[in-house]
């Protein structure tokens, strides 16, 4: 399906198959990094850092992370990098909310619920946790892309 070889990911996806290159500074007469090219871990539905139209799918992602009253703000609307910071913040926040009501959860909820709630409970905490932190990654990714990073395949 996306040619290559597995069916299931797309090569941007693929962990080992983009190294990072930094932005080229102001001194640096060699641009860094190919336009196009996305590491493992960018979200789905946000297309590949300079590639046309990019930003906006950024923009509109990231809005999604963050609560509806961000959208107000003129500052996120003219800088997204700022914005990409602040849905950093939010989603770390959701992380460091699932880890401490996993390592809560057994003592506040022992008598409260029976045994099979808790451990369904302690499921969800686990499966909300990783998803924030593979979130907070992807946040991380289109926050150094806005910034100008850029990644290449590797080989």
């Amino acid at each position: 399906m996306y040619g290559n070889g597995d069916r299931d990911t797309p090569a941007w996806e693929q962990p080992g198959r983009f190294t990072r290159t930094p932005a080229g500074g102001a001194g640096d007469a060699k641009p860094r990094g190919k336009d196009g090219f996305a590491p493992p871990g960018w979200p789905r539905g946000v297309r590949p850092p300079g590639v046309p139209d990019w930003e906006h799918t950024a923009v509109v992602w990231l809005y999604d992370l963050c609560p509806p009253g961000y959208r107000s703000h003129e500052v996120l609307r003219k800088y997204p990098v700022v914005l990409a910071r602040m849905a950093r913040q939010h989603v770390g926040a959701a992380l460091a909310a699932a880890r401490h009501g996993y390592g809560t959860a057994r003592v506040d909820l022992k008598d409260a619920v029976p045994v099979h709630v808790l451990e369904a409970a302690l499921r969800m905490y686990e499966y909300e946790g990783s998803r924030a932190a593979a979130t907070e990654r992807a946040v991380l990714l289109v926050e150094e892309a806005l910034a100008g990073e850029r990644w290449e395949p590797q080989l």
